[in-house]
């Protein structure tokens, strides 16, 4: 293998594992649920419990400082947000309102503002971390 592919290789390394990370977080925290509950006053939520939501952001933590610490910074929030937007767009794209796609954006881009600030956050406390006194 040469170097110049070697190098790219290992440059992609952060993005590809985290968006299949996340694809599989989706799947193991989310993709396994489907059902609307249904309120004795005919009201209707879900088909994700608030559990199910806060299990997959912390586990997502896992992959993203992985990333992040090696100053793979684009990598985190790159491929967890594709891994997310591609996600919930399989999960929700039978919705016949067709209003999936807005959840979708909303994923996009919640993904990518959240995971930015926490990567940065994750790289600033390492360097802070291995700075050597003066």
């Amino acid at each position: 293998m040469s170097q110049g592919l070697l190098k790219s290789v290992r440059q992609l390394l952060p993005t590809l594992v985290t968006a299949v990370a996340s694809l599989a977080m989706w799947a193991v925290w989310l993709g396994w649920d489907q059902q609307r509950d249904v309120h004795p006053d005919g009201s209707s939520t879900g088909p994700y419990e608030t559990w199910q939501v806060i299990g997959l952001v912390l586990t997502l933590l896992i992959p993203v400082y992985w990333a992040a610490s090696r100053r793979h910074i684009t990598g985190a929030v790159v491929g967890t947000a594709v891994g997310l937007t591609v996600a919930s767009f399989y999960d929700w794209s039978d919705d016949a309102s067709g209003l999936y796609g807005v959840g979708v954006t909303l994923v996009m881009l919640g993904t990518v503002a959240v995971t930015t600030a926490v990567s940065f956050l994750i790289a600033a406390a390492g360097d802070r971390f291995t700075r050597r006194p003066a």
